[in-house]
């Protein structure tokens, strides 16, 4: 009985791609380990920009900075 969860960023993922990713998952696991789709459970998570970190930033701040060195080395 597989459960699988899955945390994004709320960035508005539509519940079309949200499903989709909820039956990706479940054939995945079907098609590679043979679980039985009726008892896999996958679980999505949406977490506030502000409530994810990456390299000590939360993720909005992070991708700002990474976009302004994208754009220092396109100018050099």
């Amino acid at each position: 009985m597989p459960y699988v969860n899955i945390r994004i960023t709320r960035e508005g993922a539509t519940r079309m791609q949200k499903a989709k990713l909820i039956e990706g998952v479940t054939t995945l696991l079907k098609d590679i380990l043979g679980k039985d789709p009726a008892t896999t459970f996958v679980v999505l998570d949406e977490v506030m920009m502000e409530d994810w970190g990456v390299g000590g930033l939360p993720v909005d701040e992070y991708r700002r900075v990474l976009a302004a060195e994208a754009r220092q080395h396109e100018s050099e």
